[in-house]
């Protein structure tokens, strides 16, 4: 049975059941019954390579131990292990600073996790179906992704769980220009389901010669993510990447004074994509300095960032379209921004890249912390020709980027001209830091216009209107 099969498989199980209402609940639901799965296979890894290695969970509840059997327990004698034992125990795990450092996971795991299904026939049939794949097997481990990402395909249809996704091309494009080194501290401080982290390992993949390398890494990979079925999500994909003890905290990155970030906070390197078009609950702009305050969700992220960075540090971010345009509060990040920080690249993305979350006009920005911007270079990634806008069905794809890349060092090539262009720091102070600049190349009539000047049109159009009215009603 294919991946996708079996996924929806597992779907068509949990519809009769009813305790399970939508998507987000079913998603749920099934990652954390895989995630015991993927680590009782963890643990079998560990067990075969130090006979004295020692669970951090107690026997009753491994899986192993109440899941592994096909004609194990069931109907209401599971239904009541699941939901009194296991839980239970899980949500309660008796831990000290001796303890394996993987129990802390499991509990942080666990802390919002739920069983919503209540019927214990339905369960067993869906511990089964899970129980096809043999995560302790190299080729069953890499259909992992698979199932990764119909999950993901899946949270795009859950409504605001869609926020949690973004497309593999932009991370991995990303991150491939920032270049991380193995031995730098990188975080994403919205780390969602953990896609820009894995993109960290797929680009240091060619580079891991040892297990004392990968050690490394781990050590140096972070991740926060508040809200827990991303979290969830990010914690199981990491370990099936070879990251034994995943530094991933279950918080929100924003809800630390800012005053109170020290040296040892500071990082490398940041890849995110912070949450957009939200505002954070009442008080949390009070942790930031009074010039700053705003509930802008990506506003306060872009901040911290440039709290956190080291010296010399760098960050590839993605932003909407109103952070380049905006004012008030916007334009005062902005100017710091520039002053304090290289904001060397722009690379501004068509529409529905982030279909079907958000039609959201995005973009790529690129800085790094030390020196201030002298000129912007920005880059337009073209549609895929036959294209009018990314869909469900004409997604993104990785290869699209490969034009950015030929031209990230070679940006005077007048064979770029169509897509990049380049803006002095005295033309960004006369436009007062908007940063919202059209492509000079295309012509007038293709030019997608700015958030201003639609407004202008809407304006302009009301008051034609307006007019108008009046003349007719002059001559009644």
């Amino acid at each position: 049975m294919s991946i996708g099969n079996l996924v929806h498989s597992i779907r068509d199980i949990m519809r009769k059941d009813p305790g399970v209402d939508g998507d987000a609940q079913r998603i749920s639901q099934m990652v954390w019954m895989i995630f015991l799965k993927v680590f009782d296979s963890m643990e079998e890894e560990q067990e075969a390579e130090d006979p004295k290695y020692k669970s951090p969970l107690p026997e009753k509840i491994r899986w192993r131990n109440w899941a592994d059997n096909p004609e194990g327990i069931t109907g209401d004698e599971l239904l009541d292990f699941v939901n009194s034992t296991v839980f239970k125990e899980l949500k309660n795990l008796k831990l000290n600073e001796k303890s394996d450092p993987r129990g802390f996971i499991v509990k942080a795991v666990f802390e919002d996790a739920y069983n919503y299904m209540k019927n214990g026939v339905l369960i067993r049939q869906v511990i089964n179906k899970i129980n096809e794949i043999q995560f302790t097997n190299q080729q069953d481990r890499h259909l992992f992704n698979d199932i990764y990402e119909t999950i993901l395909r899946e949270l795009q249809s859950a409504g605001s769980a869609g926020e949690f996704y973004t497309p593999r091309p932009v991370t991995q494009f990303i991150v491939d220009m920032v270049n991380p080194k193995i031995g730098e501290k990188i975080l994403d401080p919205a780390c969602g389901t953990g896609g820009f982290l894995i993109s960290v390992l797929n680009h240091f993949k060619p580079n891991i010669k040892s297990t004392e390398d990968l050690k490394i890494i781990q050590d140096n990979l972070f991740g926060i993510e508040k809200k827990p079925l991303p979290h969830l999500l990010c914690m199981t994909n990491l370990i099936l990447h070879d990251i034994e003890v995943p530094n991933i905290r279950h918080d929100n990155s924003l809800s630390k004074p800012l005053i109170d970030y020290s040296s040892k906070d500071m990082v490398d390197v940041v890849v995110t994509n912070p949450p957009f078009g939200g505002a954070e609950e009442e008080g949390i702009e009070n942790y930031f300095p009074t010039e700053f305050r705003t509930r802008e969700t990506a506003d306060l992220f872009l901040v911290l960032i440039m709290k956190l960075l080291r010296e010399g540090g760098r960050c590839g971010l993605v932003l909407p379209d109103g952070f380049l345009f905006g004012e008030g509060v916007k334009t005062r990040i902005k100017e710091q921004l520039l002053r304090e920080f290289n904001l060397h690249t722009i690379v501004r993305l068509p529409n529905g890249v982030f279909s079907p979350y958000t039609g959201i006009r995005t973009n790529l920005l690129f800085f790094e912390k030390g020196k201030p911007t002298k000129d912007i270079w920005y880059f337009e990634h073209p549609l895929p020709e036959g294209y009018k806008i990314y869909n469900k069905t004409k997604p993104m794809k990785h290869a699209e980027f490969e034009l950015e890349k030929e031209w990230w060092n070679d940006r005077e090539n007048s064979k770029f001209s169509q897509y990049a262009w380049k803006i002095t720091k005295d033309e960004i102070l006369k436009r007062n830091f908007n940063l919202d600049i059209n492509n000079p190349t295309k012509p007038e009539t293709e030019k997608d216009l700015s958030i201003e000047e639609i407004i202008a049109k809407i304006e302009a159009n009301l008051k034609r209107s307006q007019e108008i009215l009046k003349e007719i009603k002059g001559e009644r």
